[in-house]
């Protein structure tokens, strides 16, 4: 190789070093600024809907798991981490990876990295299907191929492009005139840069043009909708026109349970919030979430939320009042 093209290479290299730190000096600014930003509008511990669709959260300190429902939607984390537990899977994410949430699902999260000083920031962002229906179209996707089955929940590396679109939108709260026009074009390009990142296949399934992946938020919502009912997976399966075989295995793939364990789990997060806001005993609430035997809830409340039912509402009552 001569001293010419040797050269060559060495100035093309530095350029790439000089780009690549540009780049990431920029992420990083982008990183501060979402911070900030997130930090002016919530001064205190709770979460705001400062724009629909757009929620920020701040926590500051570490504390026990939370159990939920996940939302579609687009989760990022300003400064922090986090822990999402489906099923037996483990998603775990930080400002440098986002979250995408495809489905209503019983989940387990919990904040890793939260104090006074550095406080839990995140923003949320929730995913319209009929929007993301809207641009597949625009982008000229097709739907999602037939058979498939995606898994609900997913952690990916949040880049430069995807970051600088959700801090433009935050940048937005400080014109409410210019919010009103411009929130939804970008809204519209953060999920175009979704759809061409490595979740765009799991993106296209909150469409639900097509797949099995289709099927499955039907049976999830029929499941969530009738979670004090018993479980009759054949019957639910033909309506969906599935074996229960074939039901079982693509329900498992996209919401990382069975059937029954995810009815067990909303019948136990249900019974939970009745005996905290209700002031139900454990037995009337048993029967209340679709239990004929007390006895079995009490145990199945004590394996997911490890305490007895009333033992543990105890528990998180003091812990309210204590916060006061």
């Amino acid at each position: 190789m001569n001293a010419t093209k040797t050269n060559e290479m060495s100035d093309a290299n530095l350029m790439n070093d000089r780009q690549a730190k540009r780049e990431a000096d920029q992420a990083q600014a982008n990183r501060d600024e979402l911070t900030q930003r997130i930090a002016q509008a919530i001064h205190h511990d709770g979460k705001i809907e400062p724009l629909k669709g757009l929620h920020f959260n701040r926590v500051s300190s570490v504390a026990e798991p939370c159990h939920s429902v996940s939302m579609p939607a687009f989760c990022v984390i300003a400064q922090g981490s986090k822990e999402v537990l489906l099923g037996s899977d483990r998603y775990q994410y930080d400002p440098m990876r986002y979250l995408l949430a495809t489905a209503e699902l019983p989940v387990i999260s919990q904040i890793l990295e939260a104090s006074k000083e550095k406080p839990y920031l995140s923003v949320r962002l929730d995913l319209d299907p009929a929007l993301v229906g809207s641009v597949m179209v625009e982008a000229g996707y097709s739907s999602p191929q037939r058979g498939a089955s995606v898994k609900a929940i997913d952690v990916s590396p949040l880049d430069a492009n995807l970051l600088n679109a959700v801090v433009r939108l935050v940048r937005l709260l400080d014109s409410p005139a210019e919010a009103h026009v411009l929130a939804p074009l970008i809204k519209r390009e953060i999920i175009y840069r979704l759809l061409m990142g490595k979740q765009g296949n799991r993106l296209r399934q909150i469409a639900v043009l097509g797949g099995y992946t289709h099927h499955i938020a039907k049976a999830v919502e029929r499941l969530r909708k009738d979670f004090n009912q018993p479980l009759r997976i054949e019957s639910l399966a033909r309506e969906l026109g599935m074996s229960v075989s074939g039901f079982h295995h693509h329900f498992k793939v996209v919401t990382a349970m069975s059937p029954l364990q995810f009815q067990k789990q909303l019948r136990l997060q249900e019974a939970r919030r009745l005996m905290l806001g209700q002031n139900l005993d454990a037995s009337s609430t048993a029967y209340r979430v679709g239990y004929d035997d007390a006895s079995h809830f009490n145990r199945e409340y004590k394996r997911l939320f490890g305490e007895p039912p009333m033992r543990d509402v105890e528990r998180l009552r003091e812990v309210a009042f204590g916060d006061r």
